[in-house]
């Protein structure tokens, strides 16, 4: 049978109906383009998850008091300057924002939602962005996905796309997204943005508890170096272009599985692209009794320390992931739990399994290291990703004010 998910190119303009683009309004020290805008042709069904610190940026508020909507029309986004810990001002700025692009969009207000990452404690140049809306505006197509992509990133290396095209019945829809994140990034939400589009049909009543289960099997099973932002959010608009309808349960599994799929993808890019990061590295837990337990240890792992400096020295220290695991509060099996890494047996039984170091330590070498670890004691699981620490998170972090 053929498979009723599967990836295509594309971003956030692969769904019928929406168009995009990034343009430079020198927020950014060094330059680039820093404010993007999404937009849909047609009224959009919405629904988001935010971030868990309690210090939250004006446009986390924003987003999280107009949502689940049943009329967003656009997102807005500008990286270089997080409008976090700004005040009333900060909050005046966020409304000012959203309602100039409504204007140049000729829409409502409460239709758009505002998304800023960036330096903590700035004000956002209104000036600068302002002037420069029109010609954003002018620059919206279905081929600009990539430009909204490039013009949300902060430390990022690379853009971060995903499309898959989702069989339903004899009909199709699509799934896109984007995401910016690199550093600071931490289970719980963290300082990543998402930005998830379909053109299936789906009532905000099943779309917010689906992207709330999804992102808590991905991005909050993602860490970089466990400090969690102000500015967090992942934000799905759906606008029903494809005219295919989310309505019983089978199509609620079909769409929640695809969406899936597009976020668990965006999650590897982030921790590929970690700040300073030499590898990506995917923790699997296998053998849970529950999937809370499961995410509990494969959580432990990815946030330790201690784990990633020795991954970043391709160094076999299977002992740290098991500390890892003792102390992360799930339930495992004294004498069943099992660990490989890159595929390799090297701790069974409560004790340590023969294994040739040379021939591990230049598994580690490679881009994607995977811990694969067995608890012993059920059938559930659950997948983590982070990345090594090097040198060169320290000095990106030092220096990232200046």
């Amino acid at each position: 049978m053929a498979k009723r998910v599967r990836c295509i190119e594309g971003g956030v303009t692969a769904a019928k109906g929406f168009a995009a683009g990034g343009i430079s309004a020198g927020i950014k020290s060094g330059g680039g383009s820093d404010v993007g805008i999404v937009f849909s042709e047609k009224k959009c069904v919405a629904a988001g998850t935010f971030t868990t610190n309690k210090i939250r940026a004006s446009c986390v508020e924003w987003c999280s008091s107009h949502l689940p909507s049943a009329a967003v029309r656009a997102v807005v986004c500008n990286s270089g300057c997080a409008n976090a810990c700004t005040g009333r001002k900060g909050e005046k700025d966020t409304a000012e924002l959203a309602e100039s692009v409504a204007g140049e969009l000729a829409v409502d207000k409460d239709g758009i939602l505002v998304a800023s990452t960036g330096v903590i404690g700035a004000y956002l140049p209104m000036n600068k962005i302002k002037a420069v809306l029109p010609v954003l505006r002018s620059h919206l197509s279905e081929n600009g996905g990539t430009a909204f992509a490039e013009a949300i990133m902060t430390t990022d290396l690379v853009k971060k796309e995903c499309a898959v095209s989702v069989k339903s019945g004899r009909d199709s829809y699509v799934v896109g997204g984007s995401a910016k994140g690199s550093g600071m990034i931490c289970p719980n939400m963290a300082t990543m943005l998402g930005f998830i589009t379909t053109d299936a049909a789906i009532s905000k009543t099943k779309l917010e508890p689906i992207i709330k289960r999804v992102v808590n099997r991905t991005f909050n099973n993602l860490t970089v170096d466990g400090d969690t932002s102000t500015n967090d959010m992942v934000l799905v608009l759906a606008n029903g272009m494809s005219g295919v309808k989310v309505a019983d349960a089978n199509a609620s599994a079909l769409f929640e599985e695809a969406l899936y799929e597009v976020c668990n993808d965006l999650c590897s890019r982030i921790a590929a692209d970690g700040e300073g990061a030499t590898k990506r590295v995917e923790i699997t837990v296998k053998g849970a009794v529950t999937e809370e337990d499961a995410r509990l240890a494969a959580k432990a792992i990815a946030n330790s320390n201690l784990t990633k400096c020795a991954l970043f020295g391709n160094d076999p220290n299977w002992g740290r992931i098991a500390c890892a695991v003792g102390y992360s509060g799930a339930r495992f099996s004294d004498q069943k739990m099992s660990i490989k890494l890159c595929g390799i047996p090297v701790f069974k039984n409560v004790q340590p399994v023969q294994f040739d170091e040379k021939n591990i330590h230049d598994e580690l070498k490679k881009k994607v290291v995977a811990i694969d670890v067995n608890l012993g004691l059920g059938i559930a699981s659950a997948v983590a990703h982070t990345c090594d620490f090097s040198y060169d998170y320290v000095k990106i972090n030092a220096e990232y004010h200046t």
